[in-house]
């Protein structure tokens, strides 16, 4: 089967990484989704990841309060370079060829962020994790997301989650809310749904860059997104 879409980015958050335990690495979840993005690889289709650092630490986070912003946020990139390193482990325990690549400089464990070598990597093959966010304060990994979907020229961004797509409301906390099975941007931003963020979203507006966002917990779904079955919640113009 030929995958749907040519180039893909896959946002995971770092709390999927962390799984029931809430904090740190879960080795065999980091073990199930790496299996999945090579399984979608496998179809054919060149994947890049942005991994999110809230299972360390988060920047805006009561447990960063009372810091300065900038010096937290610094923090959660570093945290979402411990995630990149431990899912490169796990893809390349799958066989797949991986590289991880920093919006901050950190020669030892990772490439620098350079758009061309990130684009040749996936023309050749191989799963890039982008690590570090943006590189800069004040911004979310939702935005690095973006930012590096734009970049690389992606064709979609995969926003993994905890529920099977958008509602009007907390689907945990409120039992009557209204999943959209497709939803604009404009709507998205009127409505303040909390999926992304506003910079992520207008930056996927601005691009014309469609957003699924879909249940990670349920086996298959990478592939099947990257395939072009139905899953979870499309966001586009």
């Amino acid at each position: 089967m030929a995958p749907a879409f040519k180039r893909v980015l896959l946002k995971l958050s770092g709390e999927a990484l962390a799984a029931n335990q809430g904090f740190g690495v879960d080795s065999i979840r980091v073990r199930e989704i790496a299996a999945e993005i090579q399984e979608a690889r496998a179809l054919g289709a060149e994947i890049a990841v942005v991994v999110g650092g809230g299972n360390f630490f988060r920047g805006v986070a009561v447990q960063a309060k009372e810091m300065d912003r900038a010096t937290a946020d610094y923090m959660g990139m570093l945290a979402t370079m411990i995630n990149a390193l431990a899912l490169q482990d796990a893809l390349e325990k799958c066989g797949a060829y991986t590289r991880v690549m920093s919006a901050i400089e950190m020669k030892e464990v990772a490439e620098p962020f350079i758009r061309r070598r990130a684009m040749r990597h996936l023309e050749k093959g191989r799963i890039v994790i982008f690590g570090a966010g943006t590189g800069s304060p004040f911004f979310s990994t939702d935005t690095a997301a973006s930012l590096r979907a734009v970049e690389i020229k992606a064709d979609v961004i995969l926003k993994a989650t905890k529920v099977d797509g958008i509602y009007d409301a907390d689907p945990m906390v409120v039992k009557d809310a209204k999943r959209f099975d497709q939803i604009s941007y404009l709507e998205m931003l009127k409505m303040g749904l909390k999926v992304m963020d506003a910079t992520a979203v207008s930056l996927c507006r601005e691009n014309n860059i469609p957003v699924i966002v879909f249940n990670l917990n349920q086996r298959d779904n990478i592939r099947r997104a990257v395939a072009g079955e139905r899953v979870g919640s499309l966001v586009s113009a």
